[in-house]
């Protein structure tokens, strides 16, 4: 049997976590290819939607992750996107879905380091828990 190798969908700020993994990049920081970044100008734009098909599309873990609070560019936005998640940490399991599989973070743009680590955990975090039930082979 091959080894399981989780997908994990993260909606990042394009102010801040999206620097973050271009200075990892730039610094030749390398962080795990299982990670499929999608770029939003804030982490208030997040629709809890997304966050939900990206999980019914076969992600095994989601993240949003942007600004430290007090510090968007959209002066509310993180603030918005911490509400969204603890609603979406209590929505989940009557869906099926972990919570723990629904992480935020915040990564400023100077750290890129940060940012790979934080890849890295998420990536051993999402091989411990397994395939997610929204995986096509789990629903056949």
């Amino acid at each position: 049997m091959a080894e399981f190798n989780p997908i994990i969908i993260a909606f990042v700020c394009n102010w801040c976590t999206y620097t973050a993994a271009d200075l990892a990049g730039t610094s030749r920081i390398g962080y795990p290819e299982n990670v499929r970044l999608i770029r939003v100008m804030c982490t208030g734009m997040v629709d809890p939607q997304y966050i939900i098909k990206a999980f019914l599309e076969g992600a095994d873990m989601v993240l949003v992750s942007g600004c430290h609070p007090g510090d968007c560019h959209y002066i509310n936005g993180n603030y918005k996107a911490r509400r969204r998640i603890k609603l979406l940490h209590a929505i989940l399991p009557t869906i099926g879905i972990e919570r723990d599989r629904l992480k935020l973070t915040w990564i400023g743009a100077s750290d890129g380091i940060q940012f790979a680590r934080t890849m890295q955990e998420l990536v051993v975090q999402a091989k411990g828990m397994g395939p997610g039930s929204g995986r096509p082979e789990i629903m056949t």
